[in-house]
C-alpha cells in the first residue's frame, strides 16, 4: 500500500478530532486543510508532501511571529492559543535536523555548488532549501553559511 500523504494524515486527524469532540484541535487541523485547499484552488494544483511542508512551515512562522507580538503586548491568553496551534502544526512536521546533520548538509552544499564567496549564497540556499524544508530554520542556516563564507575569504 502507498504511504499516506500529509494531506491524508490531516484528514484522518480531522475525523479523529471530530469523534473525540476536540473542538480546539479540530479548528487547527481544519485551518491547515483550508490552507492546502486555498493553494490548490489558487494555483490549480494538487498539494503534494513537499508543497504541504512549505505551507505548514509558513504557518509555523506566522504563529511564532504572533506569539512574540502577543507576549510583547502582554496578551498571554492569545500567546497561549498561538502556542497551542503551533504545537499541533509542529506535530505534523518531520523531526527537526540535528546541528550535526545541518552542518553536514551545509558542507555538501558547498561541495555541490563549488561555492567560495558570498555571491553563491543564493545558489547554496536553493540547493539546501528542499532538504531543510520543515526540518530547520532556513534563516539560522543562512547565518551559518555566511559565517562559513566569512572564514573562507
Amino acid at each position: 500500500m502507498a504511504e499516506t500523504t500529509l494531506k491524508q494524515q490531516l484528514q484522518e486527524a480531522m475525523k479523529a478530532a471530530m469523534r473525540a469532540h476536540e473542538k480546539q484541535r479540530l479548528a487547527v487541523v481544519r485551518a491547515m486543510l483550508a490552507q492546502f485547499k486555498q493553494v490548490e484552488v489558487d494555483e490549480r494544483i494538487e498539494v503534494d508532501d513537499a508543497r504541504a511542508l512549505i505551507i505548514l512551515d509558513k504557518m509555523l512562522k506566522q504563529r511564532r511571529e504572533s506569539i512574540s507580538q502577543y507576549q510583547a503586548a502582554k496578551r498571554d491568553d492569545l500567546a497561549q492559543q498561538e502556542q497551542y496551534e503551533l504545537d499541533i502544526i509542529q506535530s505534523f512536521m518531520p523531526p527537526p535536523l540535528s546541528e550535526a546533520e545541518i552542518q553536514a548538509l551545509i558542507e555538501q552544499a558547498f561541495i555541490a555548488c563549488n561555492a567560495t564567496s558570498i555571491k553563491e549564497m543564493g545558489q547554496l540556499m536553493a540547493w539546501l532549501k528542499p532538504k531543510l524544508q520543515g526540518r530547520a530554520d532556513t534563516t539560522q542556516v543562512g547565518n551559518k553559511i555566511k559565517a562559513h563564507l566569512a572564514t573562507l575569504s
